[in-house]
C-alpha cells in the first residue's frame, strides 16, 4: 500500500510540475498572439516529439522529457544591420513546393568572404534565419522584435507571472482551504526524560533516565489527551502562550492540566536545557560546547491541528517565501559546489541543498506515504511543495541573462533607454538591440545550465534527500 501512496504522491507532484510548466509557456503565447506574433510552436517537454497537433499556424504537442517546455515566438532575432559584416542585404522568405519554408539570403554587394569569420558568427547567422523561418511574405511586421519595447516587455514577464499567480492560489489552497498545522493545548505525547546532548529525545533505557532527570510530566504521569487550562493560574488559549510562561522562567512553575480523572495541577521545575536551532540543530558557543538555557520544563509535545488562516495571510507567506528564495538564489553557487563535492566524496545530501523537479516529485511520494501523516497534511505538503517551485521559478527566471526571461526583458529596457537618451540628446534612432550579438553568452548560460540540471537530476536519482 505505502508503495503505491508513494506513486500517487509523485503523480500528485509532476502533475503540478506540468500545470506549472504548461502554464508558463502559455503566458509567453497568449500574450505574444493577443499583439499579434506569429506563434508556430507551443510545446512541453524536451527531446524527441511524441505528439503533436497543428491548429492554424501553430502545432501543440508533448516532447518525451517534461522537464521544461518552450514556445515558439517568430522574429525574436532581428536581422543584422544593412552594412554590417555579417548581412545579407535581402532576406526573402518564400515557400517550396514541399510547403517547406526556406530563407533565401541574396547581396551581391556583400561577398562570402566579406562576412565576419568565426564560429560564433555562423551560430548567429544561423540563429537569425532560424528566427525568422515561417514568416511569409507580407507577416515582417509579425515578428517579435518589431513589437514596441513595452509589449515585448509583457510577453517575456508573462511566464514567470503566471508562476508567480499560481504560487499565491497554491499557497491559498493551503492556507486558506485546509489550514496549517498548528499546535493545541492537548497533550499527544509525554517525554521521559530531560534532554541532553547525549540524549536529544529525552527518552529512556528500560524505563529509567540515564544522566538527566525525569521530566515533571513523567513523573506525574502526565498522559497523551490531557489538555493545559492555565499556567501560575492564569488561564492560557494557545500552546504559545504555555511555552512563553516556561521560556521565560527560571522558577518552578505551576501548570493546570484537565484530565480525565479531573483537574490536577503539575509543577514544572527549572532545568539546564540544550539549546537548539531552527533546524534542530545544536546551538554551540566559541568553544565548540552547546549552549544550555534554565527554564522550567514540562516535558509534553502537542497535538497539533489544522488552523485556517485568514485571505491576508497569503500575501505575507509570499513575501516570507520569497526572501528566503532570494537568498537560496544567491547561495546557489555555492551549494551546486557542496552538492559536487557531496557527489564526489559520496557525503550526506545538505536537506536544504538543490533540488531538481526530480526530486521534489520523490520527497512528495514519501509525505503522501507516510501513514503518520494525515490527508489533509499530505495534500497541503504537496500543495506547498508546488507554489515553493512556483516562487522560485518565477525569480529565476527574472535573472537578467539571457537565455532567461529576465534577458530579453533587461535586453528591451536597455533599447528603450538608449532611444530616450538619443532623443534627449538630439541623435538618431539608434533602432532594435540585436540580441543575436548575446547568442555566445546564452550558449554558455544554456551549457551551465544544463550541466546544474543534470548533476541535480543525478543526485535525485542515486542519492537522493529523504524526509523519513
Amino acid at each position: 500500500m505505502s508503495v503505491l501512496l508513494n506513486i500517487l504522491g509523485i503523480l500528485a507532484l509532476a502533475v503540478l510540475i506540468f500545470i506549472s510548466i504548461g502554464l508558463h509557456e502559455f503566458g509567453h503565447f497568449i500574450t505574444a498572439k493577443r499583439f499579434g506574433v506569429k506563434v508556430t510552436e507551443f510545446m512541453i517537454g524536451f527531446g524527441p516529439k511524441i505528439f503533436s497537433r497543428k491548429k492554424g499556424e501553430t502545432s501543440y504537442g508533448f516532447k518525451l522529457f517534461p522537464l521544461g517546455g518552450y514556445v515558439r515566438i517568430l522574429g525574436m532575432y532581428p536581422p543584422a544591420k544593412e552594412g554590417s559584416q555579417q548581412a545579407g542585404a535581402v532576406r526573402s522568405v518564400n515557400q517550396s513546393a514541399e510547403g517547406d519554408t526556406i530563407v533565401a539570403e541574396a547581396d551581391s554587394a556583400v561577398s562570402t568572404q566579406a562576412r565576419r569569420p568565426g564560429r560564433f558568427a555562423h551560430l548567429v547567422d544561423q540563429a537569425r534565419a532560424e528566427s525568422m523561418k515561417g514568416l511569409d511574405p507580407g507577416e515582417e511586421d509579425r515578428a517579435f522584435y518589431r513589437l514596441p519595447v513595452g509589449k515585448r516587455v509583457v510577453v517575456m514577464l508573462a511566464g514567470p507571472f503566471t508562476n508567480l499567480v499560481l504560487a499565491f492560489v497554491f499557497i491559498a489552497i493551503v492556507l486558506v482551504g485546509i489550514g496549517i498545522p498548528t499546535p493545541s493545548l492537548t497533550i499527544n505525547r509525554v517525554i521521559d526524560c530531560v534532554p541532553t546532548a547525549a540524549n536529544p529525545n529525552g527518552s529512556t533505557t528500560d524505563g529509567r533516565c540515564e544522566g538527566s532527570p525525569p521530566t515533571a510530566a513523567f513523573s506525574s504521569d502526565i498522559a497523551a489527551g490531557d489538555r493545559i487550562t492555565a499556567v501560575n493560574g492564569a488561564p492560557v488559549e494557545d500552546w504559545e502562550q504555555v511555552t512563553t510562561a516556561l521560556r521565560n522562567t527560571d522558577e518552578p512553575t505551576a501548570i493546570t492540566l484537565s484530565t480525565a480523572t479531573g483537574e490536577r495541577t503539575v509543577v514544572a521545575e527549572p532545568v539546564s536545557y540544550p539549546r537548539v536551532d531552527e533546524a534542530g540543530q545544536p546551538v554551540l558557543d566559541e568553544n565548540g560546547q552547546q549552549v544550555t538555557d534554565t527554564r522550567a520544563f514540562l516535558g509534553v509535545n502537542p497535538e497539533q491541528y489544522l488552523q485556517r488562516q485568514a485571505p491576508q495571510q497569503v500575501p505575507v507567506f509570499i513575501w516570507d517565501a520569497t526572501t528566503r528564495s532570494v537568498t537560496a538564489l544567491f547561495a546557489l553557487p555555492a551549494k551546486m559546489y557542496d552538492l559536487g563535492v557531496t557527489l564526489a566524496t559520496n557525503g550526506e545530501r545538505d536537506v536544504e541543498g538543490p533540488v531538481s523537479v526530480v526530486g521534489i516529485s520523490r520527497i512528495g511520494g514519501e509525505v503522501v506515504a507516510d501513514d503518520q501523516l494525515e490527508w489533509a497534511n499530505k495534500v497541503g505538503f504537496i500543495f506547498t511543495l508546488a507554489a515553493t517551485l512556483n516562487l522560485f521559478l518565477f525569480l529565476f527566471n527574472l535573472l537578467p541573462i539571457p537565455p532567461l526571461d529576465g534577458g530579453h526583458v533587461a535586453a528591451a529596457l536597455w533599447e528603450a533607454i538608449r532611444r530616450k537618451w538619443a532623443a534627449w540628446r538630439g541623435r538618431p534612432d539608434p533602432g532594435v538591440v540585436d540580441t543575436a550579438k548575446l547568442l555566445p553568452v546564452t550558449y554558455v548560460v544554456a551549457v551551465i545550465l544544463i550541466g546544474v540540471g543534470v548533476m541535480v537530476i543525478w543526485a535525485d536519482l542515486f542519492k537522493p534527500i529523504s524526509l523519513t
